[in-house]
């Protein structure tokens, strides 16, 4: 009997555990380290940081940057300001980026791209956005149409005057200058 007894505590043991851990608060440290590493990610300098220090070699790292995708998602993607650290986070996702990154050479171009992207999102942008006059095109007139008749204008008798008169001068005082 005494071992029945035993078989039911040692169940009830690895069915519901005793302490269960609650975060005190509900996650948003976690979300907030989450948040400024992603947005650390929009830095050319600091993936090329990450390259040269091996963290690309490490699985888990490779696995944490797979998680991190969560973040384009409308409900996070909401808290990021630098929306470049999405578009290097989904680069990081291929071997080819982060051995590259570890290049000095490819930082500098990566980072004068981005310099160029900033430098010229506005006008780019508003040349997609503003509406373009659509070109005048008029249509042939058809062939075996009567040509509209010709434009008379009366022509005014010019009087040898002139057309405008020009207003006359006057005399400016200067206040400059005191009359004296």
């Amino acid at each position: 009997m005494a071992s029945s007894h035993e078989d039911d505590d040692s169940s009830n043991t690895h069915s519901s555990p005793k302490k269960v851990y609650q975060d005190p608060d509900d996650g948003r440290q976690r979300f907030l380290l989450e948040l400024e590493f992603i947005q650390c990610l929009a830095n050319p300098t600091y993936i090329h940081y990450l390259a040269q220090n091996r963290y690309f070699e490490d699985e888990a790292f490779i696995g944490y940057l797979k998680y991190l995708q969560y973040w384009q998602r409308p409900e996070y993607i909401k808290y990021i300001m630098y929306p470049h650290c999405l578009y290097f986070l989904e680069l990081l996702q291929n071997a080819s980026f982060r051995n590259a990154m570890a290049h000095p050479a490819n930082k500098e171009l990566t980072h004068r791209q981005q310099f160029y992207f900033w430098k010229n999102y506005r006008n780019n942008r508003l040349k997609h956005i503003l509406p373009r006059p659509l070109p005048e095109t008029t249509a042939p007139p058809p062939s075996n149409a009567v040509p509209p008749p010709p434009t008379t204008t009366i022509a005014a008798a010019s009087s040898g005057g002139p057309v405008a008169v020009p207003p006359k001068k006057e005399k400016v005082k200067s206040f400059y200058l005191k009359d004296g």
